[in-house]
């Protein structure tokens, strides 16, 4: 059942007693001013029942202890301990001195709630509420940046091998629990005795560089693996449909998961020639699994030298605050710009403000990015990616006139001969383009062919998009001084993922995308949070000052005026020394007030 924390203060919490050691500018000072706007219990009420059942941990206080082990960076175990033992944390938390408020399970539940019941992102979308309650996001329009960065994923990257012994060994894990055997006596009465070793490659003595022995192996893993599946068809054969046993359920769950991952792991690795013999497929199958541990990771290429196995995280950044306003997990495989439609829409509804102008590096800077964003109303600030440096001419160095359907090479001569091209994006967007060619004997008689055509062609094709004026006009605004002023802001959102990586992304701690998601989500808040409280410490000094100027010049004014008055008194009659200073002592300053 929902408990909700006392908005009446208790004088023995640390915040009311150490408040001032900690430091009110320190993340935790701001927390502990600020912790019953950012969040309340009412919030989170869908993650309990609100009538029934026992009392639980006042969710408004594990939402900061999250936080708080996100900004630390601490595992589980160590944040029960430094809200403890942890004055800091106490402060932050408003707890007395001797408060012990939950224990890890208890932590466990409430981030595995947040994540099961669709809420990865609540920590997150309550930094930006209260970023808006906090005067940002004054202007109904703003400009958001997009990019990505890898996130390495937590399972285990293995080779085809390793793949198929692993897939195999856990279906036969379920298997033996079907039959109530421990797995290490049902692997061996099945002939599956070497699968119960720690490691497959270490339990077959081979040359590993010896292509035969090799072979050898690999045709006895893919049948152990046929062999298996069989086994695991024959089980599930036996179990009902109709079965309304929840324990029976989850196994046949269980098992029809893990056939289904070792299937697909045979396929996309393995072929049988026409003798039987199998094969390792040469190349990366799309979409290829990587990991048995963590089957949504994938191979993925931040640029041509950099590879990466995970994830890729996606995020939003307002250009004038810096505050990250919209986040996203994709596959390591995805383009960068998979999503940034629905960051964009997400920034809007997060900050309840209107995208005018989207920021991006050439990787959205693609003609499906350009066409949405037209359609919205926004503008797009993107470089046109550019073609790969051949050594020979490119596209850019062609006259492309699409009112005429002509194409100009850099020797003069023009072609209006095409055909028709179509082309399916990864999206599944499909454009019609034209395909100019320039006639063979112009081409093999110009003194610029090495320059222009590839070698063992016999002539120049230019491939002209359908959207080929939209593109030209992006390449046109690319040059004006309005798209540099525009663009410049780009870095802000590198400055930010260089802080999201300092708190801890780079690496994946859970397994799967909703989790990694959770962590994104996580560290963004964090960053959203440290940066308010940094704004805010700033202008406590300034303010200050300007409180100290301000009762300087009150004070001079008025020393000022009770001079001028004495010297007057002077002139006419005699001071009386007790009554100047009684006078001195009521004139509305404080002794010592500087």
């Amino acid at each position: 059942m929902l408990t909700r924390r006392s908005a009446q203060e208790d004088i023995l919490n640390s915040d009311n007693q150490y408040l001032e050691f900690v430091g009110k500018k320190t993340f935790y000072g701001y927390l502990a001013a600020h912790r019953h706007e950012i969040f309340r219990d009412e919030d989170f009420a869908m993650l309990y029942c609100e009538n029934n059942g026992r009392g639980s941990v006042p969710p408004s206080l594990l939402a900061t202890a999250l936080l708080l082990q996100w900004h630390d960076g601490t595992s589980d175990e160590e944040t029960v301990n430094r809200v403890k033992y942890d004055l800091r944390w106490k402060v932050a938390l408003g707890l007395k001195m001797e408060e012990e408020p939950f224990v890890k399970s208890t932590l466990w539940l409430f981030r595995t709630q947040l994540i099961v019941r669709g809420e990865a992102l609540k920590i997150f979308k309550e930094s930006l509420r209260h970023a808006r309650e906090s005067g940002y996001f004054k202007s109904r329009k703003i400009k958001v940046i997009l990019d990505t960065t890898p996130i390495i994923g937590k399972g285990a990257v293995e080779d085809t091998y390793n793949l198929l012994a692993e897939s195999l060994r856990q279906v036969l894990r379920i298997l033996a629990k079907l039959e109530e055997k421990d797995f290490e006596v049902f692997a061996p009465d099945h002939d599956f005795g070497r699968y119960a070793e720690p490691s497959f490659k270490g339990s077959v003595s081979i040359d590993w560089d010896n292509e035969e022995e090799r072979q050898v192996v690999l045709n006895s893993l893919v049948s152990d693996c046929d062999r298996v599946l069989a086994l695991a068809d024959e089980k599930l054969s036996g179990y009902s449909s109709e079965s309304n046993e929840a324990k029976e359920i989850l196994e046949v769950y269980d098992l029809v998961e893990a056939t289904d991952l070792l299937s697909k792991i045979l396929a996309q690795d393995v072929k049988r020639s026409n003798e039987g013999k199998a094969e390792i497929i040469e190349g990366v199958a799309k979409d290829r699994i990587v990991s048995v541990h963590d089957q949504e990771m994938r191979h993925g290429r931040k640029s041509s030298s950099k590879r990466f196995d995970g994830y890729k995280g996606a995020i939003g950044v307002d250009a004038d605050s810096q505050i990250v306003t919209a986040v996203d997990v994709l596959p390591g495989n995805a383009h960068d710009s998979s999503d940034a439609e629905e960051l964009t829409k997400e920034t809007e509804k997060n900050t309840d403000s209107q995208v005018e102008t989207v920021i991006g590096d050439g990787a959205y800077g693609s003609v499906e990015q350009r066409i949405e964003a037209e359609e919205a109303g926004r503008v797009l600030v993107s470089p046109v990616p550019k073609a790969p440096d051949t050594g020979r001419f490119t596209k850019e160095d062609f006259v492309v006139d699409v009112e005429k359907d002509t194409v100009t090479c850099p020797a003069g001569k023009t072609t209006g001969e095409f055909i028709r091209s179509k082309q399916t994006t990864k999206r599944g967007k499909v454009f019609h383009n034209l395909v100019f060619q320039f006639p063979v004997e112009e081409c093999q008689k110009c003194p610029l062919m090495e320059h222009c055509v590839k070698p063992g062609a016999k002539r120049r094709s230019v491939s002209v998009h359908e959207h080929e004026k939209l593109l030209q006009k992006a390449r046109q605004f690319q040059c004006t001084e309005e798209f540099r002023k525009l663009y410049h802001p780009r870095s802000t959102v590198e400055h930010r993922l260089a802080r999201l990586v300092q708190l801890g992304l780079r690496k994946a701690r859970y397994f799967g995308t909703k989790k990694v998601l959770f962590q994104l989500a996580m560290v963004a808040a964090v960053a959203n949070f440290t940066l308010v409280t940094a704004r805010a410490a700033n202008l406590s000094p300034s303010f200050s000052v300007l409180i100290y100027v301000s009762v300087l010049l009150a004070a001079t004014t008025l020393l000022n005026s009770i001079a001028s008055q004495r010297r007057l008194n002077l002139r006419t009659q005699p001071v009386d020394p007790t009554a100047a200073a009684f006078a001195f002592t009521n004139m509305g300053s404080r002794p010592g007030f500087y």
